[in-house]
């Protein structure tokens, strides 16, 4: 990793590999929890189950940012860069595939 990351950027990789090792299981227990023709008490468990996982393992918690700087508003997926970055390697012939425009 460049020296360059932010507590963010590392935050991020913390919970991406989180919910990666995680998600098998919380998806099996969210299925169970969720199964109406399961008895109550089997979808409780299953809902404690679902509850002692930590923070860094629910999938909504990752975040686009950028590989760069670590930004994390007008992130380009594709590439993973915000615009500004985007625009400089593309500029600088840095990116494969991408040209200015013109027409």
């Amino acid at each position: 990793m460049p020296p360059n990351f932010s507590a963010r950027v590392l935050r991020d990789i913390k919970a991406r590999n989180g919910v990666k090792a995680n998600e098998v299981a919380r998806r099996a227990y969210l299925y169970v929890a969720r199964n109406q023709t399961l008895p109550p008490e089997v979808r409780y468990q299953a809902q404690l189950q679902l509850n002692t996982f930590g923070k860094y393992t629910r999938p909504t918690t990752p975040k686009n940012r950028c590989t760069e700087t670590g930004r994390g508003r007008g992130i380009i997926s594709e590439f993973g860069l915000c615009r500004f970055q985007f625009r400089t390697k593309a500029l600088a012939g840095q990116l494969a595939g991408v040209r200015k425009a013109s027409w």
